[in-house]
């Protein structure tokens, strides 16, 4: 791109937007700077109030060595608020929006966006989750353990596995380790010194499967996890560390033996009928995916709706009270929710939940499984998160996972060749133009999951790109995820292998690559330019990604390689860094001076990442 043209920038952070708490009613302040030595003459703020278009004159503000300003107040009248610019240049009119440069006039829907009264819960900026599967993580209480042909699911018994023995395919949801909610209490110091300061747990609720996505009973806790007052005891210690707490609940279906489908299934009459579609009764019925286990709930259902979400006992808000008081609710494929062929449901089923969770705990975070596109229930009045697969981590993959990556996919989409470095920013760039910034600010971020192979597999066991992907995690914008295990090199291949259980043999751990996390999720933690500040991509070419995260108190600039590409000095004029501007590598400590517009590389790996904090101008 044209180097004036890469100068200019905005996003919705501190920097750029000076919103007072971005209330109705209020004034925001919007600020754009570009190279002083842009061709600009003039600039606009363009938005659309009540549907009109408006362009706002911007007066000059500020000017340095090598960046300009402009700055104008904007009137929040509107909940939502969406905005670009125009730039007058001697080189023609340009647009500039939350997805670039344009030299026409572009559509709406990659605008800059205010929310006004929107409520981010605060404690996100500093959170570091940690996702565990609660049946590999710690057997804290043997003698919960489920027990050799204790029941039969499925047709098939359960079976008791010795703990750290491999995961085998051919035992599916009946295979069980032990692992409870009393085994990550007694490991909560663990956690605490890897710098994690909130636990994702997959779901606890009483289900016959490993899994519990086919939950019998949404008002109890599995006993063979401890039962709910293992979870009072866990939200307790929890407290006592000052962490967070967020349960998995899936409100698309249930299991089979759920009791409101037990009674749909004997009585077509019965009140619970309406709570699933029967194509034919008793046994045809729309399910998860064909799944008959997991027959899916049908949300036309009025009573349904109070049950999970509305009422004032609802299963959603029953589970946000003490003394459980959980902080989050992850909900499952919150892509299919309130979805069924003509019966689309889903965006108002998810502002209901929104309405009914905020009602109740004004603080809590409502993040949605999403692998695809989820952008369209991020707009500020449904989730305020989903895990960030398409926005974050698969495009992480894609860049640095070798041709032959155990992605796990078999689908015509799956491209067995590394993603070009632009095409990976471009593809970041996309998912973050979509939603608000108040939203991107609180995407989950992860590397893998329990339903993704793991990110030392998938990279081919490099544990450098390993490295590299962990330093992407935890300074791209959003909240960062770590799966159990990661930080301490854990391999494994899709279900079930991914779901091993977690080592506590200290002699098996890679602990440099835990203590790089460790490092990673304490700067996380205390860096202002990662807990709010904006996001400028600044360079992605050949094999380097590079951008810029800016607060008012802090500016740093993360440069990843995945290959040695012979880049010795990284253009950082375009980031409003003059010549002579001094930074520190924080990873190595590393001291070099902005020359000639450029950043020196000094000490940067062939495989490895930098994070670079300007120390003084």
């Amino acid at each position: 791109m044209n180097t004036w043209l890469s100068s200019i920038h905005h996003d919705g952070s501190p920097a750029y937007v000076r919103a007072g708490g971005a209330r109705l009613g209020a004034q925001a302040a919007i600020r754009i700077r570009a190279d002083v030595d842009a061709p600009v003459e003039a600039v606009f703020l363009r938005t659309c109030p009540d549907g009109e278009q408006s362009l706002l004159p911007m007066a000059p503000a500020e000017a340095g060595a090598v960046c300009r300003w402009w700055q104008v107040d904007l009137p929040l009248r509107m909940l939502r608020t969406g905005y670009r610019f125009l730039l007058r240049t001697a080189a023609g009119v340009r647009w500039y929006n939350a997805a670039g440069v344009w030299g026409h006039y572009p559509t709406d829907a990659n605008d800059f966006t205010i929310l006004a009264d929107y409520h981010a819960p605060l404690w996100l900026r500093d959170a570091v989750f940690y996702q565990i599967f609660p049946d590999r993580f710690a057997d804290g209480d043997p003698s919960n353990n489920v027990r050799d042909g204790e029941y039969v699911y499925r047709g098939r018994p359960t079976v008791a596995r010795p703990w750290g023995a491999p995961p085998r395919s051919e035992f599916g949801p009946v295979e069980f380790f032990g692992g409870d909610l009393q085994g990550v209490a007694q490991n909560l110091a663990y956690l605490e010194d890897l710098g994690v300061s909130a636990i994702y747990l997959n779901p606890i609720f009483t289900a016959p499967s490993n899994h519990k996505y086919d939950v019998a009973d949404y008002a109890s806790v599995d006993p063979h996890l401890g039962g709910e007052a293992a979870l009072a005891e866990l939200r307790a210690a929890l407290d006592q560390r000052g962490m967070r707490l967020m349960l998995d609940i899936v409100p698309n279906h249930c299991g089979a033996s759920h009791p409101w489908f037990v009674a749909a299934q004997a009585d077509p009459r019965a009140p619970e009928a309406e709570f699933f579609s029967f194509r034919r009764h008793p046994d045809e019925y729309e399910s998860w995916l064909g799944v008959a286990s997991l027959p899916k709930l049908d949300y036309r259902s009025q009573r349904l709706r109070e049950l999970m979400y509305a009422g004032p006992e609802a299963i959603m808000r029953r589970w946000l009270r003490p003394p459980y008081r959980i902080d989050a609710w992850r909900i499952d494929v919150a892509n299919m929710l309130g979805r069924q062929g003509p019966s689309n449901l889903g965006h108002k089923i998810g502002r209901g939940i929104r309405r009914a969770v905020k009602a109740e705990q004004p603080e809590a975070y409502l993040l949605g499984e999403h692998f695809f596109d989820g952008t369209p229930h991020l707009q500020g009045d449904e989730l305020d998160a989903t895990m960030n697969y398409q926005g974050f981590t698969f495009p992480v993959w894609r860049w640095l996972a070798p041709a032959d990556a155990q992605t796990g996919r078999q689908s015509p989409d799956a491209d067995g060749q590394p993603m070009p470095t632009d095409v990976a920013a471009a593809q970041l760039t996309a998912f973050r133009a979509a939603i608000p910034w108040q939203i991107a600010a609180q995407q989950l971020n992860l590397l893998d999951s329990h339903d993704t192979p793991r990110l030392r597999t998938i990279l081919g066991g490099d544990l450098a790109r390993v490295r590299v992907a962990a330093a992407l995690l935890f300074t791209y914008p959003g909240v960062p995820c770590v799966y159990y295990g990661d930080e301490l090199g854990m391999e494994g291949a899709g279900d079930p292998d991914c779901r091993r259980c977690m080592p506590w043999d200290e002699s098996t751990w890679d602990h440099d690559l835990r203590g790089f996390f460790q490092l990673l999720a304490r700067l996380r933690r205390s860096a202002p330019a990662l807990r709010w500040g904006g996001f400028q991509q600044l360079y992605a070419a050949g094999e380097t990604l590079a951008f810029q995260r800016e607060a008012p108190e802090e500016r740093l600039i993360v440069v990843a390689r995945r290959a040695d590409d012979g880049l010795a000095a990284l253009p950082v004029r375009a980031a409003g860094l003059a010549d002579g501007a001094r930074l520190r590598e924080l990873l190595s400590g590393a001291e070099a001076t902005v020359a000639g517009g450029m950043l020196p590389l000094s000490g940067l790996p062939a495989i490895g990442a930098q994070i670079w904090r300007l120390e003084y101008v």
